[in-house]
């Protein structure tokens, strides 16, 4: 007989984890007990060694599916003879612990739910200790009933029953419900008015003649109409006021998917994955279903709550494809209040598909594409969040406050780095009183000191401004962390790299260490420290900000750098923009390859504006897709300060040659993109020559075209790349670079 002790790090409570132990003992025969302790679990069995090995490999291989294991250590003690297996109380300190994202509905949910003689039939709250809602329905710690928003809903006597019962898979499962018990659906019509009969049907009806329908979800409310109705889908976006971004689609299943997009096996182990994200799928016919989207992927999910897979279930004659964009005002965040739905979706729903189940944390749809058999994240939200990432080292005390367009925090316990689910445009002001509350309920919820302060170092930024206000009233150490040095050392703890490495950080802006605005940047360094070695030539953006939705001005600014001002389109006062271009007067210069890709995209098809930030950048990717690039590439490059900048402008003058000779767009565009891949090797040759480790980092790596492609050209030559896995390139993940710098200190 051998006795091993168990200390099991990561989310391992609120998740049926000790049930899991006490059934993996029963059938192994192993005697024993466990408890929660601050850092996860621990526990000792005691039985024969084989039998403790076939333990260890089930907890490594196939652990409960809500339960996210970091770290096992194991122990070898001496046998005590015991007999039984017991839970016992929590150690002292154990509120100290994680809480796991919301999930979709397990097989055994689905199959109780489908069973017409069970008494959860169609019931579309059901979960378990397995599935269900968790970030999203929680207040406070420790993780009880009467600390969630399931406080209000007093189990029956059957669900109570289950809930006492070990054995049952709803053992200590706090959102434990049934149709008697529990949270119920509501249907009312365009004007808040309730609907007699099955909500459910009643939402399938409205949807299969047209209409538009509001669905209250986990983490907050969506518009759905039919994804085949291009009339349906005009009325959406003239309503919500959102002419050109492309809106994702809700699928009943797999099969549905692939009738409009291509799925590979790892795409659909994904879509069908308990996280359930939206995933970019490339489109069957790259031209189809422009009404939904102008680029050749669709943004497509699938079912991930009870309601949602009802709903689709076609057995009221309702589509199986659906629209499911977010439901909020322009700019703001996801609405999540039923009554505040009904009022300012009033003229937009043709209906309300509701329930009574508060949301205590908005948690919007995460949004990722599969590259190389693992997610890229656009947006880490739902089914990801609160979920922390491991560091490899301690970042207890750190508050990182991130950047301001795709605003983010993180925050540090232990190695544990809780980076915020996504939250949006800090400039608009509901999107900063968002932040503003899912940081204090972050801290709150998790317990999280605050001792030291780190920031971006622009000054204007929401924020700069939230972490200077925290500073003063705290009385807190703040630090201010250069924008893309942020971004480098995000994709280090990312991948858990101590540095020093090479980093090629593209995106559109971020304040650089000279007052200018960097964004196409060649990096060495490690936590501690940084040199800028490398960058693009910086383009002149005549009026400022006005240039991300103006990208005519972009593109004249790059023709008259290039001394091919005829290349530029025609807009209106492009004159006076020319004559301020000559002037230099409010014409700050940026070198963010995100403001290359606007001008280019002006120059090759004549469009001067931009519906959304980052439009122009996403339709020249979709331009290039599938098509043979004209090369266009000329190494050119010359040197200011200690810094080798790439010189665009043999670049911008080749376009128009090749332009003027015949040359398509399409194949320009391919030729820009293979251009900057071929810059980034050059870059990296001239300016890495001991081949540190390349990490890549930014929201320009969210084109896939140059994420394979500067990957590839770079191993290809024999360097190491590393690229983000858990956070996203964009400035979204680069409040976790914020976190590690501090961590480390100076």
């Amino acid at each position: 007989m051998t006795r091993r002790r168990f200390l099991i790090e990561g989310i391992v409570q609120g998740v049926g984890f000790r049930p899991f132990v006490h059934r993996q003992a029963a059938r192994l025969h192993l005697n024993g007990w466990a408890r929660n302790t601050a850092a996860g679990l621990e526990l000792e069995l005691e039985g024969p060694a084989p039998a403790l090995d076939d333990f260890l490999a089930t907890l490594r291989t196939a652990p409960p599916p809500l339960a996210v294991i970091e770290d096992i250590r194991t122990q070898e003690l001496a046998p005590t003879g015991e007999t039984g297996f017991a839970i016992l109380p929590s150690r002292q300190g154990a509120a100290a612990t994680l809480i796991s994202p919301d999930l979709a509905p397990c097989d055994a949910c689905l199959a109780e739910m489908k069973d017409p003689k069970g008494r959860r039939y169609r019931y579309p709250f059901i979960n378990c200790t397995d599935c269900g809602p968790r970030f999203s329905i929680i207040r406070r710690l420790p993780y009880d009933r009467p600390a969630t928003t399931m406080a209000g809903f007093a189990m029956c006597p059957d669900c109570q029953a289950e809930y006492a019962d070990i054995t049952s898979r709803r053992y200590h499962a706090q959102p434990n419900c049934c149709p008697v018990c529990g949270p119920k659906a509501v249907y009312l019509d365009g004007n808040g008015v309730p609907r007699t009969g099955d909500p459910i049907a009643e939402a399938q009806r409205v949807l299969s003649l047209g209409g538009i329908v509001a669905v209250k979800g986990t983490g907050g409310i969506h518009l759905a109409c039919r994804a085949d109705s291009p009339g349906a889908i005009a009325r959406l976006r003239r309503r919500k006021l959102r002419p050109d971004k492309p809106l994702a689609l809700m699928a009943r299943d797999l099969a549905a998917a692939k009738r409009l997009c291509h799925v590979s096996k790892d795409e659909a182990a994904l879509l069908q994955s308990p996280r359930r994200p939206i995933l970019l799928l490339d489109k069957k016919d790259p031209a189809g279903q422009y009404w939904l989207s102008a680029t050749t992927r669709l943004g497509v999910m699938l079912p991930y709550t009870p309601l949602h897979i009802l709903l689709l279930d076609g057995q009221s004659g309702g589509p199986d494809l659906v629209v499911m964009t977010s439901a909020n005002r322009p700019g703001c965040p996801v609405l999540t209040d039923t009554r505040e739905a009904v009022d300012v979706l009033r003229g937009v729903a043709d209906g309300f598909l509701l329930h009574d189940r508060p949301i205590a944390n908005r948690c919007d749809d995460s949004l990722a594409m599969v590259w190389r058999g693992a997610p890229v994240f656009f947006r880490r939200s739902r089914g990801y969040a609160p979920q922390p990432i491991l560091l490899d080292r301690d970042a207890t005390g750190i508050l990182a406050f991130g950047a301001e367009q795709k605003g983010s925090f993180a925050a540090g316990r232990g190695r544990h780095a809780f980076v915020s689910q996504y939250i949006g445009d800090l400039k608009n002001a509901e999107t900063l009183d968002h932040y503003r509350t899912a940081l204090r309920t972050t801290l709150d919820l998790f317990g999280l000191p605050v001792r030291a302060l780190v920031c971006d170092l622009h000054p204007d930024y929401a924020s700069t401004g939230e972490a200077q206000e925290m500073a003063r009233e705290r009385h807190l150490p703040l630090r201010q962390v250069q924008h893309h040095w942020a971004h480098m050392a995000a994709c280090m703890a990312d991948n858990r790299l101590a540095g020093p490495v090479f980093g090629l950080i593209w995106d559109g802006t971020g304040l650089g260490e000279d007052g200018t605005i960097w964004g196409g940047e060649c990096l060495i360094g490690d936590f501690r420290s940084y040199r800028r070695v490398g960058s693009v030539r910086p383009v002149a953006l005549p009026g400022g900000d006005v240039c991300t939705a103006q990208i005519g001005r972009t593109a004249l600014s790059l023709a008259m750098d290039a001394q091919c001002p005829a290349f530029a389109p025609d807009f209106e006062r492009r004159d006076k923009v020319a004559a301020l271009l000559c002037s230099g007067f409010r014409c700050p210069k940026s070198s963010g390859i995100g403001r290359l890709f606007d001008g280019v995209y002006s120059l090759l098809t004549g469009s001067v504006k931009a519906g959304y930030d980052g439009q122009a950048p996403a339709l020249l990717e979709a331009l290039a897709e599938g098509t043979a690039p004209e090369d266009v590439y000329i190494s050119a490059y010359y040197e200011e300060n200690g810094v080798r900048f790439f010189d665009t402008r043999p670049l911008i003058r080749a376009l128009w040659q090749r332009k003027n000779a015949g040359a398509g767009a399409a194949g320009l565009a391919a030729g820009f993109q293979q251009a900057l891949c071929r810059m980034a090797l050059d870059q990296c040759r001239a300016l890495n020559p001991d081949k540190l480790p390349v990490v890549l980092s930014g929201g320009v790596f969210l084109n896939r075209a140059l994420l394979e492609g500067v990957t590839s050209l770079l191993e290809d030559a024999g360097y190491t790349v590393y690229t983000h896995k858990r956070v996203s390139p964009s400035d979204e993940g680069l409040a976790l670079g914020q976190l590690a710098i501090a961590a480390a200190g100076v």
